[in-house]
């Protein structure tokens, strides 16, 4: 698992038209398609995903929206750590409307520095030539052990991102990477244990024995990090936490990191 600052990717889709822009309702999210996530200081290797809609986009007859989306990411002085300019992107949005929900985000690197940082995501309409820019904030921490990088999937491999939100009957992945342990003197291994704990919305565990996996052996010397994924069938409906905790059993370290899951029945 290695990871690169920045990457920067930028997704959307839409809704009809006005004559100006607005970015309204960001919010940070657990990947591309998860809920709320709650504004917290990241670490080392996490990856910031901010959501937002773009209010007023013109849309065509055709049901077509085309828009540019440019970012760059400034320190706290202001001063530009990377751009990203503006690519020109086309939406088809059969279901009318003015709205655009569109996402940006940012991969934190391993060896960023901490402190404080500000994402620029530019929206440019280009059928009435109007732009707005989104500023969101957000602090590194100082490089440690922990969990990053939780989002959802329909797929193994993570390939295929899915929504915190699912049906019954429907299965997810919950993905996520393990960064900052220590390794053994000898071996140069990590022992690191990882538990998989499903909470209802009384905070109680789902079941007695939490889903477990351990990694000791096979990890790159090269390699600062390795990826994780555990099974989650939603086999009833209700609001969940799904409760992540990793032990670095060579450097004494725990870290605990809750992902919100909710569980609705088929409708139409």
């Amino acid at each position: 698992m290695r990871y690169l600052l920045p990457l920067i990717i930028a997704l959307g889709f839409a809704e009809a038209p006005a004559s100006a822009i607005e970015l309204t309702n960001p919010r940070n999210t657990y990947g591309e398609l998860g809920g709320t996530r709650v504004d917290a200081p990241l670490l080392p290797g996490d990856v910031l995903f901010v959501a937002f809609d773009i209010e007023g986009i013109s849309i065509n007859a055709e049901g077509n929206v085309v828009y540019t989306m440019g970012m760059e990411l400034q320190d706290k002085a202001g001063k530009s750590i990377f751009k990203q300019e503006a690519v020109q992107k086309t939406d088809y949005v059969p279901l009318g409307g003015s709205k655009l929900p569109a996402r940006a985000y940012i991969t934190v690197g391993l060896d960023q520095m901490p402190g404080e940082y500000v994402l620029k995501v530019t929206v440019t309409d280009i059928a009435t030539k109007d732009a707005k820019t989104l500023d969101r904030k957000f602090t590194v921490l100082p490089k440690d052990f922990g969990i990053v990088a939780v989002y959802t999937s329909v797929d193994e491999r993570g390939q295929i991102a899915s929504p915190t939100t699912g049906v019954v009957g429907q299965s997810l992945f919950v993905q996520f990477g393990i960064v900052g342990f220590a390794r053994d003197a000898t071996k140069k291994q990590p022992s690191v244990t990882i538990e998989m704990q499903p909470l209802d919305e009384a905070g109680k565990p789902t079941i007695s024995k939490p889903g477990s996996y351990s990694a000791d052996a096979n990890v790159d010397e090269k390699d600062p990090g390795f990826s994780v994924r555990f099974l989650l069938p939603l086999t009833r409906p209700g609001k969940f936490t799904v409760r992540l905790k990793a032990v670095d059993k060579v450097a004494n370290k725990t870290y605990t990191f809750d992902l919100p899951v909710a569980v609705v029945a088929p409708a139409n």
